[in-house]
């Protein structure tokens, strides 16, 4: 059931961001580094009847980070070691990190999946977004737990 969450919540994320006039072409790549085959499946699902404005969204999965251009890096619980790597490697190049263990917006990630009262919400870094090369409206922090 989480995994379906998050993939809403993921797709959901997309219309708050303004991206960059180089990404709005092409696909729209959602890139899982890590293993959650619920998620992946989730998200595919999704990909499969929606859009994010006219583009298709395509669902790309590795163990490791690959530079894959994607507008998107969810980086998987068992794999946050490497969240503060694909935020530097991203920074500045109009790339959301999305995290989902404590600390992951300290590591460099813009949004991280948390659970309180056994809700899922996220946290939010607009310092981390900017800094990603990406722009979002109020109204997003407000749906957000935001951390600066």
């Amino acid at each position: 059931m989480n995994s379906k969450f998050k993939a809403v919540f993921v797709y959901n994320f997309t219309r708050y961001f303004d991206w960059p006039e180089h990404k709005r072409n092409g696909n729209f790549i959602i890139h899982v580094i890590g293993k959650n085959d619920n998620l992946i499946s989730e998200l595919k699902q999704l990909a499969s009847k929606k859009k994010v404005g006219n583009q298709d969204i395509e669902i790309k999965n590795t163990s490791t980070f690959e530079n894959s251009g994607a507008h998107i890096y969810y980086v998987i619980g068992e794999s946050t070691k490497i969240t503060s790597d694909v935020a530097s490697k991203t920074k500045g190049k109009g790339h959301l990190v999305i995290g989902e263990t404590p600390g992951s917006c300290k590591q460099g990630a813009s949004i991280n999946f948390i659970t309180i009262d056994s809700k899922l919400k996220f946290e939010y870094s607009k310092n981390n977004a900017v800094k990603a090369g990406l722009k979002t409206n109020d109204d997003f922090k407000a749906l957000a737990i935001t951390l600066d």
